[in-house]
């Protein structure tokens, strides 16, 4: 059992702050107890801007920090929006926002700024935060303190059921949140979610404090606030499924025509784009290059369901690609920054390939010892780039080269001495 372990069973980490009125809690017990309802019960959602001014005014008087959550309707709806925004604040009690009807909380996001927000999996939500006006400039996230402390499953039931000794019902995390109204017990579910997030972050912050890393974690959580918006990711539909079968640039063109013209219909009827086509159905295609909608009718993913009109549209756009000239089509693969992939690097540059898994070895043995994930000690980028183009193997270069490549200060301690002797080893 890890000491994250140990001291979640142990009751000095249980607490009972999140229990419902008279519930006891379930340290003493041993036996996880259900959360079935809100403290304050199922709060109303909000759709329109006096009710969201009450809010605003509520949460900017309470105290401490302020839980946050959203839910998106991922597979069901284009995009990554907020369906639903769910907000516990002390003195403030529960709100449930409508970004439907409020689309603009950027006067909520303003009220909240400087106040600490606390979050599960804080990467999730923050892109669609941000586009309803609503930006952290401090956040705690449960997750990655779960991580850090060494917790094996750090999904949001699993910590508040070993941290808390409570048990959230998870059933709703998929459904389609763009529905109205809300079905009330997905309401209860999203109420729930923050019922607790204060109350873990509190019992998170003196575990990470007791194994000495709430200053590695308050440097993650600081990286993750101040961090800009991603970059749109440059040619996306070489993310489709199942890419890896596509070899010719003839098929790599139709399996971009295709996405695309996915993409603008998904995009038009604010739909999932694999409700549109499925990512199969794309690869099916690039790989038959179909001569007409007859031989199109008859792929995988394009049956008897596919109206006409809907298989004509595909078969333009796989002829549309037939048509490109050569300098048209896409390239195999991408541009890549930084090293090539670790599996070419043997044929590539073995002695790279060497110095890769010297460093591999010594950084996965520090991550055991640090009771942490690798991913999380050191982003797996830095240490590829850092045996790609070696600096000098000592401490100090390696720490620089670490720094350079965004690793936290905390992250360059730990692992700056470890990377250098594997370094130096390989070298000797």
């Amino acid at each position: 059992m890890t000491d994250a372990q140990e001291t979640a069973a142990a009751s000095s980490l249980r607490t009972t702050g999140g229990a419902p009125p008279d519930d006891g809690g379930s340290a003493d017990s041993g036996a996880p107890t259900p959360l079935l309802e809100p403290r304050e019960g199922i709060p109303p959602v909000i759709t329109d801007e006096a009710s969201l001014a009450e809010v605003i005014a509520a949460f900017a008087a309470g105290t401490g920090p302020v839980a946050v959550d959203a839910e998106r309707a991922s597979g069901y709806r284009y995009g990554q929006r907020a369906y639903l925004v769910q907000l516990r604040r002390e003195g403030a009690g529960t709100a449930l926002i409508d970004p439907v009807g409020c689309p603009d909380l950027s006067a909520l996001g303003e009220a909240l700024s400087g106040v600490e927000w606390v979050l599960h999996a804080a990467t999730q939500d923050l892109p669609c935060l941000r586009e309803i006006g609503m930006v952290p400039t401090r956040l705690f996230d449960t997750e990655l303190a779960g991580r850090l402390a060494g917790f094996p499953r750090v999904g949001l039931g699993a910590m508040v059921e070993s941290v808390l000794g409570f048990v959230l019902e998870k059933g709703h995390s998929a459904v389609d949140w763009s529905t109205r109204p809300l079905p009330e017990p997905w309401l209860r579910y999203a109420a729930l979610d923050v019922e607790l997030l204060v109350d873990l972050r509190d019992a998170l912050e003196k575990e990470l404090d007791r194994q000495g890393k709430l200053d590695w974690a308050r440097q993650e959580f600081d990286a993750i606030a101040s961090a800009p918006p991603p970059e749109p990711r440059k040619d996306p539909w070489r993310r489709t499924s199942g890419m890896h079968k596509v070899r010719r640039r003839r098929q790599l063109g139709v399996v971009r025509e295709l996405w695309q013209t996915r993409d603008r219909i998904a995009q038009r009827r604010d739909v999932s784009p694999g409700k549109v086509l499925s990512d199969a159905a794309i690869v099916e295609a690039a790989l038959s290059l179909p001569v007409n909608v007859q031989a199109l009718a008859a792929l995988n993913g394009f049956g008897h369901r596919m109206g006409r009109r809907q298989l004509e549209q595909w078969q333009a756009a796989v002829d549309r690609a037939k048509e490109l000239s050569e300098s048209q089509l896409p390239q195999p693969g991408q541009p890549v920054a930084g090293p090539p992939p670790p599996r070419a690097w043997a044929d590539k540059d073995p002695v790279a390939a060497a110095r890769l898994s010297a460093a591999r070895t010594a950084v996965s043995a520090l991550a055991e010892e640090l009771n942490m994930p690798q991913e999380n000690l050191i982003a797996p980028d830095a240490v590829r780039r850092v045996c790609w183009e070696p600096p000098a193997a000592d401490e100090e270069a390696v720490a620089d080269a670490l720094a350079s490549y965004g690793a936290r200060p905390w992250q360059v301690e730990q692992v700056a001495p470890v990377l250098a002797a594997a370094l130096s080893g390989q070298d000797a």
